[in-house]
């Protein structure tokens, strides 16, 4: 019985969660503008285990998002991830975050074109395009939103906390901006049971999130006067 232990801390949702063989058992999550990652998630991983009446002993790993995201939501949730697999001497398994918000999407929008984004800051947004197949037709990128952006993909189901910002410039689009579905440790569960199963685990002593840092974001298209 493969019993995992999610972590999921890349935006302002605080997130844990048990699965046993692909199947989600618990959740336990909180979202706050306040980043209450430091203060809640050693708190939330000992509450879930103790509701279900987990043993740590008894995981055979940890999964953590792999971002991108914020940098200290990250790095709490890496670190705190690293120390349990350290502890237990068990693998790690990283998710990307858009991939696992998108799988939640696909569930809820079913044949649907899936455009997951995460809020980087102003009109910035962190983004993967999905197609009804959860094939990835564009990678993850850093874009500036205007009118014109992703209308070759149209029609679309944006989600993820970048959803808002699509709303008053999108607004005569033909899309669906679902706000309700935002990063979850939930979203890893079937994606980390197939991980595992193929042995796709991270190296403990290197692994780093992609932060938000690490890409540029791609420049405005409007033309300069």
């Amino acid at each position: 019985m493969a019993k995992f232990l999610h972590i999921e801390t890349s935006t302002k949702v605080c997130s844990v969660a048990l699965s046993e063989n692909g199947q989600l058992i618990d959740l336990l999550e909180e979202s706050s503008d306040a980043y209450i990652h430091s203060e809640r998630l050693t708190v939330f991983i000992d509450q879930i285990c103790k509701k279900n009446e987990w043993k740590l002993s008894e995981l055979a790993a940890i999964v953590v998002t792999s971002g991108p995201g914020s940098y200290t939501g990250l790095r709490i949730g890496v670190s705190t991830a690293k120390g349990l697999c350290y502890a237990l001497s068990i693998p790690m398994i990283a998710v990307n975050t858009l991939e696992s918000i998108a799988y939640l999407a696909q569930k809820q929008h079913p044949n649907s074109t899936i455009c997951a984004m995460i809020d980087a800051r102003r009109m910035e947004v962190f983004s993967t395009i999905f197609d009804a197949d959860f094939k990835v037709i564009k990678s993850l990128s850093a874009d500036i939103l205007e009118e014109e952006t992703y209308e070759e993909f149209l029609p679309l189901v944006i989600v993820g906390d970048g959803a808002s910002k699509t709303k008053e410039i999108w607004m005569n689009r033909d899309l669906i901006i679902d706000e309700t579905i935002v990063s979850s440790a939930a979203g890893q569960v079937e994606i980390a049971f197939e991980k595992f199963k193929n042995e796709e685990f991270e190296d403990v002593a290197y692994f780093e999130p992609k932060y938000l840092k690490d890409f540029v974001v791609t420049p405005s298209k409007k033309k300069a006067f």
